[in-house]
């Protein structure tokens, strides 16, 4: 079962995403999370219901890029609330997927039916796709209403399934500026021979010693990106397993968690 444990979150409102400079003490200044709300988004997909999350900081008036979450095999639940939450501060809107249907993520689960759900997902590239489309598209609309998203600019990032999730859909053609995958479980697309369509530029996050995604399997999405001339690059921690940015899970790295949000922020920001 997956439990929720907030306490080995609490160190990245010193560690996060939004903000100027580039001191860890001093990245979240003044973070309010009482001003970080989320609001549903429905959508249908080969008429199931699905619903995906904006989160935002309502209290920041300025105009704020997008930035479109693919979460783990949890879905949407209390955690990856959680690290959308973080993951928006005062910078960026997230548009928070959902792949498994409306209601998953408060579903108590066990791992051998996590691993059913992800695999069932993921071995059907048109409906992968197809469903991380249509919350795109979905959340792209609501977001819309609000005057201070910037719509000009979308991110992406996936973690571990979504991750997979996510790379299928930059696949597809998806225009994003660039995305950042985290540990991702199946990066090599389901189809062999796919016509790599990728817009923007990539990040991969990894551990050297990740049994669930062996290092080749990496390897082989860095030439499959370097083949389609993608700007890519690899950070590959020496020694880490899966799940590293993970508070659920035993594999949790507080330290690799500070790295990997410092690198995907700073990759956001380069001017390229």
């Amino acid at each position: 079962m997956t439990e929720h444990q907030p306490g080995k979150r609490q160190f990245l409102k010193n560690a996060g995403f939004g903000a100027s400079v580039l001191s860890v003490e001093l990245l979240l200044p003044g973070i309010s999370e009482a001003a970080i709300i989320n609001t549903a988004v429905p959508y249908e997909v080969n008429g199931r219901a699905f619903e995906g999350q904006l989160v935002f900081d309502e209290s920041v008036q300025s105009k704020r890029p997008l930035l479109f979450m693919q979460p783990d095999w949890k879905g949407i639940d209390e955690d990856t609330l959680a690290t959308a939450r973080l993951l928006a501060g005062k910078e960026y809107i997230v548009l928070m997927a959902d792949m498994f249907g409306l209601g998953y993520g408060r579903k108590k689960k066990t791992m051998q039916e996590l691993g059913a759900n992800m695999s069932s997902v993921h071995k059907d590239r048109a409906f992968t796709v197809a469903c991380s489309s249509k919350a795109l598209q979905s959340m792209l609309e609501a977001v819309k209403k609000l005057e201070v998203a910037d719509t000009s600019k979308i991110w992406a990032a996936g973690y571990c399934a979504g991750g997979g999730y996510l790379l299928e859909h930059a696949r597809s053609g998806a225009d994003f500026k660039g995305l950042v995958v985290f540990h991702v479980t199946n990066p090599n697309p389901v189809v062999p021979g796919t016509n790599n369509q990728f817009k923007g530029r990539v990040l991969v996050v990894h551990g050297s010693k990740d049994p669930v995604t062996p290092v080749p399997l990496i390897d082989t999405l860095s030439e499959e990106l370097t083949q389609a001339k993608v700007d890519w690059q690899v950070m590959m921690f020496g020694g880490a397993p899966h799940s590293f940015t993970d508070p659920t899970n035993k594999a949790f790295s507080e330290a690799l968690t500070r790295k990997s949000y410092l690198l995907m922020r700073d990759f956001f920001s380069e001017k390229v």
